[in-house]
């Protein structure tokens, strides 16, 4: 099933050891750029944690952020000789200044890098790795349903302006088919006038019109616009990536329906009329790509 590139998804996961929360935020992106925010305990995986989420998305820019609690008595690390540094450092300023004041150790716990949460136990982290990387499964499958659920709605709003494209391309075929009578009448027309009353030569008039017909037929454009279109919604049916492959068939219908524009126009009712439903199709076309630029 199609995937938009906009999805949320939070998990989180509780053992004697860990309590972790991952949070996992998807928006539109033509590329895959991905962003992540890891506590200092998490950085020794976060390649791994990369790799894994390049197996399962294509394109979008994810923000992966995670907050982690690390649970029993050597959780809590403070690293003495940081802290012995801070204090020296402090009481020489206040001695050089003539400043009577002893440190606060409050303000010493949360200066950057004193107290850390982890276990330097092997197997615990070991642990921590499989607990991150299972968590993060859990969260792209949530993210997977909620950019399916999203990509639903766009996905039938698409195959809608699809079913306008060819309903409109039978309106245009209906109105082609009386283009060369209406062709020959303007060159009858045209010719009299030129000639102020002089006879004219009817084949003549018919190869003219002929001439003119081929240069203003349509009946390619149509044939492969239809084609396109029927392309389109084989698309819309199937799963996987779909962006790029939905950009490059939508620059074919919109060159289509250009063509059927700059061929029909100046051509009476009938060639206005197919000109006005052309469009409509580039129109319907652009729509449809808007909203393919949200989908994966």
């Amino acid at each position: 099933m199609p995937r938009s590139m906009t999805g949320f998804a939070r998990v989180q996961t509780e053992t004697p050891e860990f309590s972790l929360t991952l949070r996992v935020k998807s928006v539109n992106h033509r590329f895959l750029d991905l962003q992540m925010r890891l506590p200092a305990e998490l950085d020794g995986y976060e390649t791994a944690a990369r790799q894994a989420i390049k197996r399962r998305i294509v394109r979008g820019s994810l923000q992966v952020s995670a907050s982690l609690e690390t649970r029993g008595a050597a959780a809590i690390r403070i690293k003495d000789q940081l802290v012995e540094s801070y204090l020296a450092a402090y009481r020489e300023l206040a001695a050089r200044h003539g400043v009577s004041a002893e440190p606060d150790l409050n303000a010493v716990f949360r200066l950057p890098g004193i107290v850390t949460f982890g276990e330097p136990d092997a197997d615990r982290n070991a642990g921590l790795e499989k607990v991150l990387l299972e968590a993060l499964d859990r969260a792209l499958d949530e993210l997977d349903r909620a950019r399916e659920g999203e990509a639903a709605g766009i996905v039938e709003e698409m195959a809608r302006r699809s079913q306008a494209i060819e309903t409109s391309l039978e309106h245009i075929e209906q109105l082609r088919s009386g283009l060369s009578q209406l062709l020959a009448e303007r060159l009858t027309q045209k010719l009299s006038e030129l000639l102020k009353g002089a006879s004219v030569d009817p084949q003549r008039i018919l190869q003219e019109a002929a001439l003119l017909a081929d240069r203003s037929d349509i009946s390619e454009e149509v044939q492969r616009l239809r084609a396109h279109n029927e392309q389109l919604r084989a698309l819309l049916a199937s799963s996987g990536e779909l962006g790029k492959k939905l950009d490059f068939l939508l620059q074919e219908m919109n060159r289509e329906a250009n063509t059927i524009v700059s061929k029909t126009s100046g051509i009476g009712e009938s060639g206005l009329a197919i000109t006005d439903l052309g469009l409509s199709l580039k129109a319907e076309i652009e729509k449809i790509r808007e909203q393919g630029m949200n989908l994966e």
